[in-house]
């Protein structure tokens, strides 16, 4: 009867294909997976299924990895697809590669409009790194532009990929045969079905009614309702309360084996219980190996979060907290400044996850606010041999106890027509960039490689870019290592009297032309007094910009001839009782829509 049972989960496991789509943004990756649905009858008839946020659809692009499963009869076979839709963008790339993890097939989808992009390369490479069957497609052939036979040679060229399939997604061409051989080339998943307990967390989200909600994928052994299992790397113990697959809704059962995909409810309150990357194993099993390659995500990129009016500071907490129970990336600490009042310091995954934040919070919270320019974490060696992390400049040590400053590098990856090439390698050389490879993708296009510091690219380098190649451009990139760099400490100040809120950490060479602007900008939009302003801009406690705004003269007692000074110490009270409305920073006032205005460029 075990032999018999035995068989039995080995032959299920023998029909489970596991996969995931990966592509550059917007060449119809979640247009395919809607096609996948319809095919396997999973979905009724709505688009872009598994991008359940407005932003998400909105731009065409998946933030979070979404799971899907479906029934597929194929050969007299009943076969079990997992379909595990991935985020594209570098900010995700960790949460990608978990994702990747639970899959033994990847789609490598590529449009036929456009051919090989940026975010082409480093896909394909996540996913032969994983050791994943990869099976190339062209979509978008339908459309009258499309050279699929240029994006064949391409992928042949480029990635070895012969015969890749031919389809659309929008109308479901090539589909049913891209799904197929989805079946005949992926790898049924590997596992012990007999073998103890090992599960693979790979996604979580939270859900209002059950909390925390965990997608696993049952590597060894079996789990059932009820059981009590327990976190490798967190040490917590849990009960499963319930336990089932993902469809388009949650679909509850008794129990997963190895090589399923579903979801598991644990009573977890708090999505940072819900680590990627995690093993979970039995209560009572002690030496069980985790899966290799867990860690922790790490903001690449922070800001200031600063209400506008200090009256919703409450709101903007709860508003965060309510956001942070959706997004575990998202790291907020408690902040102060003398300028902005009370607020919050956030740390991003990188640019789209702090873009998609700001407009989130805008969209569904209501609540206006200022945001820091995006700054990066540093590094500093101290003459002790001490490394720091500095996330706040405001809060590194003085000048004399650091030995040396180290900045994050990322290298991108461009790719752009011809005849944009100079203009190109002009643009990168600016942002202290060193050339690594420089590649002919075709007769028409070519491919860059730079390395290069991340807060060079953290403002408007690619705005710039896109202006430059007029909007022909592409641009991925991927996080390096820390290198050393001549930093040092650029300060805003009005007379005399430093400003938190416009203080930074920048490269020796690009002191003098930040400090120039910075000055400038404040000139403008602080507006004159009775008295002399003086603005400067110190690096490294040496002024090397600095402005004055001329005074003029109000004299609230003009307009009396005579009289007794009752009446002019009552207008003399009143012109107090305005000044202590605004802020006041070196005897000047500045309101908040003063930062707001300079911190928005």
């Amino acid at each position: 009867m075990i032999s018999y049972v035995k068989r039995c989960f080995t032959e299920a496991r023998s029909y489970i294909r596991n996969f995931c789509i990966v592509a550059h943004i917007d060449h119809g990756k979640s247009t395919l997976a809607d096609r996948f649905l319809e095919l396997t009858g999973t979905k009724v008839d709505k688009a872009q299924v598994l991008d359940k946020l407005a932003v998400e659809r909105e731009r065409g692009i998946t933030v979070r990895a979404q799971t899907a499963t479906m029934n597929y009869e194929y050969k007299g076979h009943q076969y079990l697809l997992n379909l595990i839709d991935t985020p594209g963008h570098v900010d995700f790339s960790y949460e990608v590669s978990r994702s990747l993890r639970a899959c033994q097939g990847a789609i490598l989808l590529v449009d036929a409009t456009a051919g090989i992009q940026a975010q082409t390369f480093s896909t394909f490479y996540q996913a032969f790194e994983a050791n994943l069957e990869i099976i190339p497609g062209v979509n978008k052939i339908d459309h009258p532009s499309a050279v699929p036979e240029l994006v064949v040679e391409q992928l042949k060229t480029h990635f070895d990929l012969h015969n890749p399939f031919m389809v659309s997604a929008k109308t479901g061409q090539g589909v049913k045969e891209l799904i197929e051989a989805v079946i005949e080339k992926v790898p049924p998943p590997p596992g012990n079905t007999d073998g103890r307990l090992r599960c693979f967390l790979f996604d979580s989200w939270y859900d209002w009614l059950n909390g925390v909600i965990c997608a696993i994928e049952i590597v060894d052994g079996r789990l059932q309702k009820g059981d009590r299992i327990r976190s490798i790397n967190n040490g917590k113990t849990y009960q499963v309360h319930e336990i089932g697959f993902m469809r388009l809704e949650l679909e509850p059962r008794n129990s997963l084996e190895s090589g399923q995909v579903g979801y598991v409810v644990l009573n977890m309150k708090e999505t940072s219980e819900a680590l990627i990357g995690d093993t979970f194993c039995m209560v009572d099993d002690k030496d069980i190996v985790p899966f290799e390659g867990f860690k922790k995500s790490k903001c690449m990129v922070f800001s200031g979060v600063f209400p506008i009016d200090q009256e919703e500071c409450e709101d903007l907490n709860k508003a965060l907290m309510k956001y942070n129970l959706e997004d575990r990336s998202l790291v907020i600490q408690k902040d102060q400044s003398a300028a902005l009042g009370n607020g919050f310091r956030c740390g991003f995954l990188g640019l789209l996850h702090m873009d998609i934040f700001k407009e989130r919070l805008d969209r569904e919270h209501k609540i206006s606010v200022i945001m820091t320019p995006p700054s990066v974490p540093y590094k500093a060696i101290l003459k002790d041999g001490t490394e720091i992390l500095i996330e706040k400049c405001n809060e590194m040590p003085d000048k004399f106890k650091i030995k040396t400053f180290l900045e994050p590098m990322v290298s991108i990856t461009i790719v752009i027509p011809n005849e944009y090439l100079g203009d190109v390698m002009s643009f990168c050389l600016q942002h202290r960039s060193k050339q690594d490879e420089i590649v002919n993708i075709d007769t028409k296009h070519v491919l860059l490689r730079y390395s290069l510091p991340l807060s060079e690219i953290i403002v408007d380098f690619y705005d710039c870019l896109k202006s430059i190649t007029k909007g022909m451009a592409t641009m991925d990139y991927e996080h390096k290592d820390y290198r050393e760099a001549d930093l040092g400490k650029l300060v805003a100040m009005i007379n005399s009297d430093p400003i938190d809120a416009l203080t930074f950490l920048v490269h020796r060479s690009q002191a003098y032309d930040k400090a120039k602007i910075l000055v400038e900008k404040l000139k403008e939009n602080i507006p004159g007094q009775q008295f002399d302003i003086s603005i400067q801009a110190s690096f490294d406690g040496k002024v090397i910009a600095s402005q004055k705004i001329r005074p003029f003269r109000k004299d609230v007692l003009a307009k009396l001839y005579g009289g007794d000074q009752t009446r002019k110490n009552k207008l003399l009270d009143k012109q107090k009782r305005g000044k202590k409305k605004m802020k006041m920073i070196g005897n000047v006032e500045v309101d908040p829509a003063t930062f707001q205005n300079i911190l928005r460029n």
